[in-house]
């Protein structure tokens, strides 16, 4: 399993979220965030002296089984992509262990996308 992390503008967030719902990725956590990369964000002066130099930005992480990496990545970007400095970064890390709270499911069950069937039904 893998989880794969997004920072992208704000405003893209809608078109991402609908193409990962298209391929069946309803699920994620999203984190409003600021920073910045090489554009070096917008100097904001405030009082005291105080300077700042970060846009808003969105954080997303989502966990996904190994083989559906290179469809939720193409989504992402496909989603996020401006063509423009500061479209954002994806980050790929190695998940060692998943537990659904709910029914203490474990590894690719935890992230299935469908709804595990419930007894007597």
């Amino acid at each position: 399993m893998l989880k794969i992390e997004a920072v992208i503008r704000p405003e893209k967030l809608e078109a991402v979220c609908a193409r990962l719902r298209r391929i069946g990725y309803p699920g994620m956590m999203v984190m409003e965030m600021e920073g910045h990369g090489r554009q070096k964000g917008l100097h904001s002066d405030w009082p005291e002296g105080m300077r700042i130099d970060f846009l808003p930005k969105v954080r997303m992480e989502i966990v996904v089984e190994n083989k559906d990496k290179e469809k939720v990545v193409k989504s992402i970007v496909g989603g996020a992509r401006t063509g423009e400095m500061g479209d954002g970064k994806i980050f790929i890390s190695e998940v060692k262990d998943v537990i659904r709270i709910r029914t203490g499911e474990r590894g690719a069950k935890a992230i299935s996308k469908q709804e595990p069937r419930l007894a007597g039904k």
